[in-house]
């Protein structure tokens, strides 16, 4: 299988994933409180410009802990979709935006219930390419789909729609309609039901894209160890930019006087 390399690096593309989607409103609050402190404390600025190396140390280790836990609770999963990788190929362009609805192929029947319409009451773990066979978003643990072992992240429709206001685009939710938990499906969704001129992707504005989807049941064990992660990756990028997390919220916690 010819290797395609990500546009963003996985450390990248974890932390534009989980802190643009999965952020709980109080953890946000928090950073929130955070950010604001250390803006009106110079010192406190100052004093959080470095972490030292036992304190990243700290946030490092307890990240590949959680990632550990999320691959070895997700490996089942990443074992049944790992054989589609070889999928990932270039499309037409110039077809797949003529098209004025997605175009579905489902290259596993899940045994799950069936999403409806706008359903978001689930998990998703994916790979997003373009035309060019370039891979610009995914859930795996590499830059290269042939190197990868496992799952480093997946997506929760539910909660962008919660913390957001708003939803995926609208080719997503057309793509997943009918789909079954436990299926893998591949979605090509057309630039007028995806980011149209809103956004640059797939290196323009009015590209189509294609999604391989592979839908969870929202629940435990797997809802549990993905929170425990997300929450992980973001206390490190936190520890990246010198803010130790774990002090600075608890300097944070109402005293209740």
């Amino acid at each position: 299988m010819k290797e395609k390399e990500l546009k963003t690096s996985v450390g990248q593309r974890v932390a534009i994933s989980i802190i643009a989607f999965f952020m709980l409103g109080s953890v946000i609050a928090s950073y929130a409180a955070i950010i604001v402190g250390n803006s009106n404390n110079q010192s406190n600025a100052s004093e959080t410009q470095k972490l030292s190396e036992e304190r990243m140390a700290y946030y490092q280790d307890n990240y590949a802990s959680k990632l550990a836990k999320f691959k070895e609770t997700t490996k089942e999963d990443f074992e049944k979709f790992a054989p589609y990788l070889s999928e990932v190929k270039g499309f037409n362009e110039t077809a797949a935006n003529e098209s004025t609805t997605v175009q579905i192929r489902d290259l596993l029947v899940g045994d799950g219930r069936t999403l409806g319409a706008n359903a978001d009451d689930y998990l998703a773990y994916y790979v997003g390419w373009c035309a060019d066979e370039s891979v610009f978003e995914s859930s795996l643990d590499t830059d290269k789909l042939s190197s990868a072992t496992g799952f480093a992240t997946m997506l929760d429709p539910g909660l962008i729609k919660e913390l957001y206001g708003s939803s995926l685009i609208e080719g997503w939710y057309m793509g997943m309609d009918g789909a079954r938990i436990g299926g893998i499906r591949e979605i090509t969704i057309p630039s007028s039901l995806a980011y149209k001129d809103q956004k640059e992707i797939c290196g323009g504005y009015n590209k189509p894209i294609r999604y391989m989807i592979m839908a969870k049941e929202n629940d435990q064990p797997l809802k549990f160890v993905l929170s425990e992660l997300n929450t992980a990756t973001i206390m490190l990028q936190y520890a990246n930019y010198g803010i130790d997390y774990e002090k600075e919220a608890a300097v944070q916690q109402p005293t209740g006087e």
